[in-house]
């Protein structure tokens, strides 16, 4: 299984704000951070921000932070909501003419439990589970430490 990029910039997203769970920041101080286009973080924060994950902040001084706590984010939950096509084969798709065995398919029923146990050990972390090293990911990502 392969996340989009656009999921792995949603996890950043929220790992750099968790790392600085006192403070605010920016679009921009978190694409410099990994190296990533504002561009596509700012779509990222947007959809984000519209299912209660982020919340922003408007005005001189805004930017973003958590919309909740760290620990009530699932990274199960995260991946559902950026991933709206979890389509491991086209079989999987709601219209699927392209493949004659559908109806007699046991790699169907395969791929199907093989991609609910992945999203099952996701809804076992929350992004406090993955932010846990406040201070080393402060340390990596150039956010002042007490921010």
């Amino acid at each position: 299984m392969r996340l989009t990029v656009y999921t792995d910039f949603s996890l950043r997203l929220l790992m750099f704000l968790a790392a600085n769970p006192d403070g605010i920041s920016t679009i921009g101080e978190v694409a410099e951070a990994y190296g990533i286009p504002k561009n596509h973080l700012t779509k990222v924060a947007h959809q984000l921000g519209r299912a209660g994950y982020v919340q922003t902040v408007r005005g001189k001084g805004g930017g973003l932070r958590l919309g909740r706590a760290s620990g009530d984010i699932r990274i199960g939950d995260v991946v559902r909501e950026t991933e709206p096509d979890m389509a491991l084969v086209p079989c999987f798709e709601p219209i699927c003419a392209s493949c004659p065995i559908v109806p007699a398919c046991g790699l169907r029923g395969a791929l199907r439990q093989a991609q609910s146990a992945f999203l099952e050990v996701l809804d076992q972390y929350t992004l406090s589970d993955l932010a846990r090293d406040k201070t080393g990911l402060q340390v990596l990502l150039g956010i002042p430490a007490g921010t």
